[in-house]
């Protein structure tokens, strides 16, 4: 087991910087999820540690060990790929004693780490099937167990639930996470789902264009993010983004109407001198629908979601298509008026022009 430390890691393909002087530690045992949209340079990040790309510049340590220049065989690391990579002549049993057998272990370890792994993911009843044979579910678990049987410092995962179908996915992922927390062993997970990060992460990284925009719980990143991008990213439906203008006691939306400063939070008290002109954030769950409250807003509805448990309300308020959460016993329908408010104290302000958050 083993802690990860990166000190003004910079990854270089030629000319192009992808990761510019990225600092971040991870503790032993802590599960952390690398999160961002395509291209934001996590996936790099992530072959960088395991050793499959060449470190540019700065230091990377895992444990006490600078390893710029260990080849990956010797970093004590394993990874589960998206694709499984599995071989397919082989069987599960074979998949996963491959790599201890390379090692020169005896058949009675060998057996003995295969049997325990597979009891631990449930596929004690596969060992002798080959990869054809089994679902997409299973083949991920035998990509797992391949990885848990050499008993790793570290483990990666780079986007291993992409191939899966909804409920699948929301199956292994509770699974990951439950094989983190017996394993208790340092586990770097990339992907580009906010929801598998905020449901799996012991801390989220999120980035974009190779920077670290936040680090912090699944709780801090979603409830007080740094900037406008952190605040799009996680969440679902995406957090409502609405340009105000705030004079006196008012916060003046683009088509003319208010709502009291006093709804707005702390970031309203912090905002500079005189009107200033910022960017109000409210999540789709953050509206209540207020018949009685007088500084409602009344919005249109243009397209209505249910969801089951909830519904979702897509309307324009102030020029800007927005979302709200609501109760599925409303049933609006397209053309009803809503009375909407932002829930008080829940809302957050950002800066027009750095779309550094408010506090």
């Amino acid at each position: 087991m083993a802690s990860i430390s990166m000190r003004s890691l910079v990854k270089k393909y030629g000319d192009l910087t992808v990761i510019p002087e990225l600092d971040l530690e991870i503790p032993d045992h802590e599960f952390v999820v690398l999160v961002g949209p395509s291209g934001c340079g996590k996936s790099t990040l992530l072959r960088v540690l395991a050793g499959l790309e060449a470190v540019n510049g700065g230091e990377l340590l895992i444990g006490d060990q600078l390893v710029n220049d260990v080849p990956a065989a010797r970093r004590d690391i394993a990874m589960v790929f998206q694709d499984y990579a599995l071989y397919p002549h082989m069987t599960v049993r074979q998949n996963m004693a491959f790599s201890l057998e390379m090692r020169g272990m005896t058949k009675e370890e060998i057996a003995g780490r295969v049997t325990r792994a597979a009891t631990l993911l449930h596929i004690q009843d596969f060992l002798d099937r080959r990869p054809k044979a089994l679902s997409g579910g299973q083949r991920q678990r035998v990509a797992m167990g391949r990885a848990i049987v050499r008993n790793p410092k570290v483990f990666l995962f780079d986007e291993p639930l992409s191939n899966l179908d909804a409920k699948l996915r929301a199956q292994v992922r509770a699974e990951i996470k439950a094989l983190s927390q017996q394993l208790r062993t340092t586990m770097v997970f990339v992907t580009h789902d906010q929801v598998e990060a905020m449901t799996m992460a012991d801390r989220i990284v999120v980035m974009k264009s190779g920077v670290i925009q936040q680090v912090g719980t699944p709780e801090e990143v979603y409830e007080t993010p740094t900037n406008l991008f952190v605040a799009g990213f996680i969440g679902s439906p995406a957090m409502n983004f609405l340009p105000v203008t705030l004079r006196g006691d008012w916060a003046a939306l683009a088509d003319g109407r208010t709502l009291p400063l006093s709804l707005l939070g702390t970031g309203a008290a912090n905002r500079p001198e005189g009107d200033a002109t910022l960017i109000l954030g409210v999540r789709p769950e953050h509206f209540t629908v207020a018949p009685d409250d007088p500084d409602a807003l009344a919005v249109t509805v243009d397209l209505v979601e249910p969801l089951g448990s909830d519904t979702l309300v897509h309307f324009r308020l102030a020029e800007t298509d927005a979302i709200a959460r609501v109760s599925p016993d409303l049933r609006p329908k397209p053309g009803d008026t809503l009375p909407l408010i932002p829930v008080r104290g829940k809302t957050l302000l950002f800066d027009q022009d750095s779309g550094r958050a408010i506090r």
